[in-house]
């Protein structure tokens, strides 16, 4: 009704990706408090020059991305094998609470007069905390959506999307109204927190869903029935057999039903249907080689993507702007807008239709076709540069192939995503998920590994 749970899910995937938007957005705000000038003093009675606030500011995006991605990885991993052991409310409810938690104590931060080491030192922590919890709630929505048709998947694909584009909006309007104060970024913080309050009390109502209700009982009820059924025949038989003794009869009404199967299957009119035990964990290596072709394109999805966005596309200057306030606007727009507007919409068009299927060949082919768009990146004027020409130097150029590197990326991982957990049983759905999302981030490590590469052969 109202496409609730689809807004729901919607909802849960925008929160998961908006905070960490959002701390990525106040990077200005992190960089200026490691160049306290009120903390100077101490930094000219330091002799290490590697405790310096210059070094720190220097190396901030890289100890980011660093404190990033390997909590990511690990803990999609992690949650791969220990979702079936920690019950899902849980690792939802608590993620979504441990993220808005360490967003509450940072915008607490804001006000709060810190030396330069120490409050990095807070800072990449707080990194961990977020990417580390936002892994687990990450993999676990995938997971639960697993259970639903596998059209439920692309909201939360499409609200990681329009997660992008906010945090996109607010770096242009932060340069729009020109140098912001301190006391300004606990907006960013607190807009973080609100999500997340969102979040948690639509996650609260799901449950409360005849729709979500329905697929999440369907696979545990049709079991508990289907074996229900099987012990009523197995005392009808025993029952059966006794009175055989005494009617002939009986006896062939008995050889008319179905006979129970040692190995745990039943034949019924020719077909063998397979009894799945409730308690029995679903082997994760089973899982794989069912979907290992959809694994595995998500992952090299991320890997072209990250490759070169944003190390490379953030570093192409613009040919018209040079003097005047497009080059201001430039990469904001033309790279940071531009992609996480057409990546949504390529998640959002998974909602519309889902071509091509999940068994075509065609899929894994358009997934490695994208590998095009990293010599075609290196090529524009990406500065500085030493080795390789100049062949797309225009704008224009730059930006149509943005667009289509942004909606393939959103609309073949979406599409991988989706179909994924519909390759295998629905039993097996949820850790389906999991698995899924482990790979969505170990293509982004792949692609923040490789993109240092990249850039070195410019």
């Amino acid at each position: 009704r109202y496409k609730a749970v689809w807004l729901i899910f919607f909802i849960l995937g925008l929160g998961t990706l908006l905070p960490w938007n959002f701390f990525m957005t106040a990077r200005e705000y992190f960089i200026s408090r490691l160049a306290d000038p009120e903390m100077s003093h101490f930094w000219n009675q330091t002799s290490e020059a590697a405790l310096s606030p210059s070094y720190l500011q220097s190396m901030f995006d890289n100890f980011m991305t660093l404190c990033a991605m390997v909590p990511l990885l690990i803990f999609t991993c992690l949650n791969s094998f220990i979702h079936q052991r920690i019950p899902q409310q849980i690792r939802i409810l608590g993620s979504l609470v441990a993220i808005g938690l360490v967003f509450l104590v940072t915008a607490i931060m804001v006000k709060v007069a810190m030396e330069p080491l120490p409050f990095f030192v807070f800072t990449m922590i707080s990194i961990v905390f977020i990417n580390s919890f936002g892994a687990i709630l990450q993999s676990s929505l995938f997971g639960l959506a697993g259970l639903l048709p596998a059209s439920y998947t692309a909201p939360i694909m499409s609200g990681q999307g329009l997660a992008g584009t906010f945090a996109a909006l607010a770096m242009i309007f932060s340069i729009a109204i020109g140098a912001q104060q301190p006391e300004s970024f606990i907006g960013y913080f607190t807009t973080a927190c609100v999500a997340i309050v969102l979040a948690i009390f639509s996650y609260i109502l799901l449950p409360r869903m005849d729709f979500f209700r329905y697929y999440f009982m369907k696979d545990k009820t049709e079991y508990r029935v289907y074996n229900a059924e099987l012990e009523t025949k197995r005392d009808l038989i025993k029952k059966d057999q006794i009175r055989s003794q005494l009617s002939g009869v009986c006896y062939a009404l008995l050889v008319s039903l179905p006979a129970d199967e040692p190995n745990g299957m039943e034949q019924n009119n020719s077909k063998i249907i397979p009894i799945h035990n409730p308690h029995e964990k679903p082997s994760v290596v089973a899982i794989f080689k069912k979907l290992w072709v959809m694994a595995v394109s998500v992952c090299f999805v991320f890997t072209v993507t990250i490759g070169v966005f944003p190390s490379i596309t953030a570093k192409v200057s613009t040919v018209l702007g040079e003097g005047n306030r497009w080059g201001l606007y430039f990469i904001p727009v033309s790279c940071f807008l531009l992609f996480n507007v057409f990546d949504w919409t390529g998640r959002s068009l998974t909602a519309l239709f889902t071509w091509p299927g999940k068994d075509s060949c065609l899929l894994p082919v358009m997934v490695a076709l994208r590998v095009i768009f990293i010599p075609l990146f290196m090529l524009c004027n990406v500065q500085p540069r030493d080795y390789l020409p100049v062949v797309f130097s225009h704008d224009a150029w730059y930006i149509i192939f943005m667009i289509f590197f942004s909606i393939s990326n959103g609309y073949l991982a979406s599409l991988c995503m989706c179909f994924g957990p519909k390759k295998v049983l629905a039993h097996e759905a949820e850790t389906a998920g999991a698995v899924m999302a482990f790979f969505l981030s170990l293509g982004l490590a792949l692609g923040a590994a490789v993109s240092f590469l990249f850039r070195i052969l410019i």
